[in-house]
Protein backbone atom coordinates (compact mmCIF):
# COMPACT_ATOMS: atom_id res chain seq x y z
CA UNK A 1 0.00 0.00 0.00
CA UNK A 2 2.89 2.20 1.04
CA UNK A 3 5.14 1.60 -2.49
CA UNK A 4 1.45 2.05 -4.18
CA UNK A 5 1.16 5.78 -2.48
CA UNK A 6 5.01 6.71 -3.69
CA UNK A 7 4.80 5.51 -7.12
CA UNK A 8 1.31 7.79 -7.20
CA UNK A 9 2.99 10.59 -6.63
CA UNK A 10 6.12 10.28 -8.28
CA UNK A 11 4.27 9.21 -11.34
CA UNK A 12 2.07 12.45 -10.65
CA UNK A 13 5.43 14.78 -10.53
CA UNK A 14 6.63 12.83 -13.58
CA UNK A 15 3.26 13.80 -15.86
CA UNK A 16 4.01 17.35 -14.89
CA UNK A 17 7.43 17.72 -14.76
CA UNK A 18 9.45 15.85 -17.20
CA UNK A 19 9.07 16.65 -20.79
CA UNK A 20 7.18 14.90 -23.46
CA UNK A 21 8.85 15.70 -26.21
CA UNK A 22 12.11 12.98 -27.05
CA UNK A 23 15.56 14.28 -26.16
CA UNK A 24 18.31 13.48 -24.09
CA UNK A 25 18.12 14.95 -20.36
CA UNK A 26 17.77 18.49 -19.79
CA UNK A 27 19.43 20.52 -16.50
CA UNK A 28 17.01 22.09 -14.36
CA UNK A 29 17.34 25.67 -13.60
CA UNK A 30 19.16 26.79 -10.83
CA UNK A 31 18.25 29.29 -8.64
CA UNK A 32 21.32 31.64 -6.84
CA UNK A 33 20.47 32.86 -3.29
CA UNK A 34 23.56 35.53 -1.90
CA UNK A 35 22.02 36.66 1.69
CA UNK A 36 25.55 38.35 2.11
CA UNK A 37 24.39 40.18 -1.09
CA UNK A 38 28.43 40.16 -2.45
CA UNK A 39 28.67 38.93 -5.80
CA UNK A 40 30.63 35.92 -4.67
CA UNK A 41 28.74 32.76 -5.53
CA UNK A 42 30.76 30.67 -3.58
CA UNK A 43 29.02 31.36 -0.52
CA UNK A 44 26.18 31.24 -1.48
CA UNK A 45 23.40 28.23 -1.21
CA UNK A 46 22.57 26.95 -4.73
CA UNK A 47 19.29 25.11 -5.00
CA UNK A 48 16.90 23.94 -7.37
CA UNK A 49 14.42 26.19 -6.92
CA UNK A 50 12.13 26.38 -9.65
CA UNK A 51 12.20 22.18 -9.79
CA UNK A 52 10.66 22.41 -6.26
CA UNK A 53 8.40 24.82 -7.15
CA UNK A 54 7.42 22.78 -10.11
CA UNK A 55 7.44 19.66 -8.18
CA UNK A 56 5.00 21.52 -5.06
CA UNK A 57 2.43 22.41 -7.80
CA UNK A 58 2.58 18.59 -9.14
CA UNK A 59 1.18 17.40 -5.85
CA UNK A 60 -2.14 19.58 -6.25
CA UNK A 61 -3.00 17.59 -9.27
CA UNK A 62 -2.48 14.26 -7.47
CA UNK A 63 -5.89 14.00 -6.90
CA UNK A 64 -6.94 14.45 -10.86
CA UNK A 65 -4.26 12.18 -11.90
CA UNK A 66 -5.59 9.45 -9.62
CA UNK A 67 -9.19 9.45 -11.07
CA UNK A 68 -7.81 9.65 -15.04
CA UNK A 69 -5.51 6.94 -15.19
CA UNK A 70 -6.68 4.33 -12.29
CA UNK A 71 -9.79 2.47 -11.60
CA UNK A 72 -11.12 4.84 -9.29
CA UNK A 73 -13.53 6.34 -11.27
CA UNK A 74 -15.55 3.56 -12.62
CA UNK A 75 -15.39 1.84 -8.27
CA UNK A 76 -16.67 5.09 -7.01
CA UNK A 77 -19.88 5.47 -9.49
CA UNK A 78 -20.78 2.31 -8.88
CA UNK A 79 -20.83 2.07 -5.00
CA UNK A 80 -22.51 6.02 -5.17
CA UNK A 81 -25.21 4.93 -7.64
CA UNK A 82 -25.92 1.70 -5.14
CA UNK A 83 -26.48 3.85 -2.46
CA UNK A 84 -28.94 5.76 -4.04
CA UNK A 85 -30.59 2.44 -5.57
CA UNK A 86 -30.86 1.58 -2.07
CA UNK A 87 -32.94 4.68 -1.16
CA UNK A 88 -30.50 5.38 1.77
CA UNK A 89 -29.61 8.81 1.40
CA UNK A 90 -26.44 9.74 3.01
CA UNK A 91 -25.72 6.48 3.98
CA UNK A 92 -23.19 5.45 3.92
CA UNK A 93 -21.31 8.46 3.91
CA UNK A 94 -19.44 9.97 1.11
CA UNK A 95 -16.17 10.15 3.08
CA UNK A 96 -16.83 6.20 3.65
CA UNK A 97 -17.34 5.60 -0.01
CA UNK A 98 -14.40 7.46 -1.38
CA UNK A 99 -12.17 5.70 1.17
CA UNK A 100 -13.36 1.91 0.45
CA UNK A 101 -12.93 3.04 -3.66
CA UNK A 102 -9.66 4.39 -2.81
CA UNK A 103 -8.20 1.29 -1.29
CA UNK A 104 -9.61 -0.81 -3.89
CA UNK A 105 -8.23 1.34 -6.46
CA UNK A 106 -4.50 0.62 -4.62
CA UNK A 107 -5.63 -3.24 -4.50
CA UNK A 108 -6.28 -3.67 -8.26
CA UNK A 109 -3.81 -1.29 -9.46
CA UNK A 110 -0.89 -3.00 -7.39
CA UNK A 111 0.56 -4.88 -10.12
CA UNK A 112 0.53 -2.21 -12.21
CA UNK A 113 1.98 -0.02 -9.33
CA UNK A 114 5.17 -2.35 -8.57
CA UNK A 115 6.24 -2.80 -11.84
CA UNK A 116 6.32 0.90 -12.13
CA UNK A 117 8.40 0.99 -8.69
CA UNK A 118 10.41 -2.05 -10.02
CA UNK A 119 11.08 -0.91 -13.35
CA UNK A 120 11.14 2.99 -13.52
CA UNK A 121 10.84 4.53 -10.07
CA UNK A 122 13.69 2.69 -8.46
CA UNK A 123 16.28 2.64 -11.39
CA UNK A 124 14.93 6.69 -11.47
CA UNK A 125 15.98 7.24 -7.75
CA UNK A 126 19.41 5.61 -8.00
CA UNK A 127 20.72 7.46 -11.21
CA UNK A 128 20.58 3.83 -13.65
CA UNK A 129 18.55 5.95 -15.87
CA UNK A 130 17.60 9.77 -17.29
CA UNK A 131 14.31 11.17 -16.69
CA UNK A 132 12.77 10.53 -19.72
CA UNK A 133 13.46 7.30 -19.67
CA UNK A 134 12.13 6.84 -16.08
CA UNK A 135 8.79 8.76 -17.85
CA UNK A 136 8.89 6.63 -20.65
CA UNK A 137 8.99 3.27 -18.26
CA UNK A 138 6.32 4.51 -15.99
CA UNK A 139 3.96 5.76 -18.72
CA UNK A 140 3.92 2.07 -20.48
CA UNK A 141 2.64 -0.26 -17.85
CA UNK A 142 -0.40 2.63 -17.02
CA UNK A 143 -0.74 2.36 -21.13
CA UNK A 144 -1.15 -1.42 -21.41
CA UNK A 145 -3.94 -1.06 -18.18
CA UNK A 146 -6.13 1.42 -20.05
CA UNK A 147 -6.16 0.24 -23.34
CA UNK A 148 -7.21 -3.15 -21.73
CA UNK A 149 -10.20 -1.42 -20.86
CA UNK A 150 -11.05 1.26 -23.60
CA UNK A 151 -12.94 0.95 -26.25
CA UNK A 152 -12.16 1.48 -29.31
CA UNK A 153 -14.97 3.78 -31.21
CA UNK A 154 -13.79 6.11 -27.77
CA UNK A 155 -10.23 5.91 -28.63
CA UNK A 156 -11.40 7.03 -31.82
CA UNK A 157 -13.34 10.00 -30.83
CA UNK A 158 -10.47 11.07 -29.10
CA UNK A 159 -7.62 10.52 -31.98
CA UNK A 160 -10.05 12.33 -34.05
CA UNK A 161 -10.81 15.52 -31.66
CA UNK A 162 -7.22 16.06 -31.11
CA UNK A 163 -6.44 15.77 -34.85
CA UNK A 164 -3.89 12.71 -33.92
CA UNK A 165 -2.89 10.65 -36.95
CA UNK A 166 -3.30 6.97 -36.42
CA UNK A 167 -0.13 5.35 -35.12
CA UNK A 168 1.64 2.07 -36.02
CA UNK A 169 1.22 0.51 -32.90
CA UNK A 170 -0.63 0.80 -29.89
CA UNK A 171 2.49 1.98 -28.20
CA UNK A 172 2.91 4.93 -30.19
CA UNK A 173 -0.36 6.27 -28.64
CA UNK A 174 -0.28 9.30 -26.98
CA UNK A 175 -2.01 10.46 -23.78
CA UNK A 176 -3.97 12.88 -25.07
CA UNK A 177 -6.00 10.66 -27.00
CA UNK A 178 -5.08 7.49 -24.10
CA UNK A 179 -6.64 9.02 -20.74
CA UNK A 180 -9.91 10.80 -21.74
CA UNK A 181 -11.04 7.85 -23.96
CA UNK A 182 -9.80 5.60 -20.87
CA UNK A 183 -12.54 7.71 -18.67
CA UNK A 184 -15.03 7.71 -21.15
CA UNK A 185 -14.97 4.22 -21.35
CA UNK A 186 -14.82 3.80 -17.09
CA UNK A 187 -18.00 5.84 -17.27
CA UNK A 188 -20.07 3.98 -19.58
CA UNK A 189 -18.26 0.36 -17.95
CA UNK A 190 -19.81 2.18 -14.52
CA UNK A 191 -23.50 3.23 -15.86
CA UNK A 192 -24.05 -0.36 -17.21
CA UNK A 193 -22.97 -1.68 -13.39
CA UNK A 194 -24.93 0.16 -11.94
CA UNK A 195 -28.24 0.01 -14.21
CA UNK A 196 -28.13 -3.97 -13.41
CA UNK A 197 -27.90 -2.74 -9.88
CA UNK A 198 -30.93 -0.53 -9.67
CA UNK A 199 -33.12 -2.57 -11.69
CA UNK A 200 -34.06 -5.32 -9.06
CA UNK A 201 -34.79 -2.16 -6.85
CA UNK A 202 -36.86 -0.85 -9.11
CA UNK A 203 -39.00 -3.73 -9.35
CA UNK A 204 -39.29 -3.42 -5.74
CA UNK A 205 -40.41 -0.65 -5.40
CA UNK A 206 -43.01 -0.74 -8.11
CA UNK A 207 -44.63 -3.89 -6.46
CA UNK A 208 -44.29 -2.42 -3.14
CA UNK A 209 -45.98 0.79 -5.15
CA UNK A 210 -48.82 -1.27 -6.71
CA UNK A 211 -49.39 -3.03 -3.35
CA UNK A 212 -50.18 0.28 -1.51
CA UNK A 213 -52.31 1.49 -4.26
CA UNK A 214 -54.72 -1.75 -4.52
CA UNK A 215 -55.18 -1.14 -0.90
CA UNK A 216 -56.14 2.48 -0.97
CA UNK A 217 -52.87 3.57 1.14
CA UNK A 218 -52.21 6.30 -0.62
CA UNK A 219 -51.15 8.89 1.09
CA UNK A 220 -48.21 6.88 2.63
CA UNK A 221 -44.65 7.15 0.73
CA UNK A 222 -43.87 3.65 -0.60
CA UNK A 223 -40.43 4.17 0.27
CA UNK A 224 -41.20 3.80 3.82
CA UNK A 225 -42.32 -0.16 3.07
CA UNK A 226 -39.59 -0.67 0.46
CA UNK A 227 -36.57 0.74 2.45
CA UNK A 228 -36.73 -1.68 5.05
CA UNK A 229 -37.57 -4.92 2.78
CA UNK A 230 -34.71 -3.64 0.27
CA UNK A 231 -32.28 -2.96 3.17
CA UNK A 232 -33.04 -7.08 4.47
CA UNK A 233 -32.62 -8.45 1.06
CA UNK A 234 -29.45 -6.27 0.57
CA UNK A 235 -28.15 -7.82 3.48
CA UNK A 236 -29.29 -11.26 2.84
CA UNK A 237 -27.72 -11.55 -0.48
CA UNK A 238 -24.54 -9.92 1.01
CA UNK A 239 -24.84 -7.39 -1.52
CA UNK A 240 -21.89 -5.40 -0.88
CA UNK A 241 -19.37 -8.75 -1.02
CA UNK A 242 -20.94 -9.24 -4.62
CA UNK A 243 -20.43 -5.83 -5.71
CA UNK A 244 -17.03 -5.18 -4.81
CA UNK A 245 -16.28 -8.62 -5.75
CA UNK A 246 -17.89 -8.57 -8.96
CA UNK A 247 -16.23 -4.74 -9.47
CA UNK A 248 -12.76 -6.25 -8.76
CA UNK A 249 -12.94 -9.34 -11.09
CA UNK A 250 -13.79 -6.77 -14.07
CA UNK A 251 -10.76 -5.73 -14.30
CA UNK A 252 -8.92 -9.22 -14.60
Amino acid sequence: MRRSVYVIAALAAAVLLLPTAAGADVLSPSITINPSGSSDTSSAEVFTGLKLALLISALSFLPSILLSVTCFARIVIVLSLTRQALGTAQTPPNQLLVGLALFLTFAVMGPVMTKIYDEALLPYSEDQIGHQEAYNRAWAPLRDFMLRHTREQDLELFMEIGKLEPPEAPQDLSPVAVVPAFLLSELNSAFQIAFLIYLPFLVLDMIVSSVLTSMSMITLPPTVISLPIKLMLFVVIDGWHLIIGNLVQSYH
